[in-house]
């Protein structure tokens, strides 16, 4: 168990498979005018608020959300590393990628939770809080024309001042392995609801 105050802990416990739901398909996770319909209730949700540990958790925490992970997109170098990105030669921004149920949580209220955390940083360009380079831009990238939609109106309440960048979807290359779950692997509660503050320390 990685949650406290079981972090850490070991135990045997005994857990029985009630069903099996298939995830979304590979069309789902790039870019597509019009929604896929692939026989899956979950939907794909690509966006980047800086460093990509907080935002990870955030979504880790609501309920509808079941599976995230973190990576590097909109950049031009295939299969990038942590190191590449960091020296902001390659493009790609961190950014997260999110499974969710729609019944449960909407795309809307998703992409609210992340133009929500980023604050007063959504009107800084290449920047969220100290972090400073194109790495850590800002964007919302739709995997449809509906989430487009939605997505430039969030971005738009904000007046003009914002300057999160909405582009389509494109390759997500995922981080190494130890970047993922990272700030639960160091302690911090994924649980859903969960409220204490998220704290990024590498």
């Amino acid at each position: 168990d990685a949650n406290p105050p079981l972090a850490g802990a070991s135990y045997t416990t005994k857990v029985t498979l009630d069903s099996v739901e298939g995830g979304p398909s590979e069309e789902k996770f790039v870019y597509s005018p019009t929604a896929v319909d692939d026989g899956s209730k979950y939907d794909v949700m690509t966006i980047a608020l800086g460093c990509f540990w907080g935002g990870e958790l955030e979504y880790m925490r609501v309920p509808g959300v079941v599976g995230t992970a973190v990576g590097y997109t909109q950049g031009e170098k295939l299969d990038p590393t942590y190191k590449e990105v960091c020296s902001g030669t390659t493009g790609h921004t961190e950014a997260i990628q999110v499974i969710f149920d729609p019944e449960v949580a909407s795309y809307q209220s998703l992409v609210s939770i992340g133009l929500e955390r980023l604050g007063d940083s959504r009107t800084l360009l290449n920047q969220v809080g100290n972090d400073r380079g194109t790495q850590y831009r800002h964007g919302i990238y739709y995997h449809n024309d509906k989430q487009k939609e939605v997505a430039e109106s969030i971005i738009g309440s904000y007046g003009e001042k914002c300057v999160t960048e909405c582009k389509a979807a494109v390759k997500f290359y995922r981080a190494e392995d130890y970047h993922q779950q990272y700030l639960l692997k160091g302690g911090q509660s994924a649980k859903k609801n969960a409220k204490e503050t998220i704290r990024c320390y590498g």
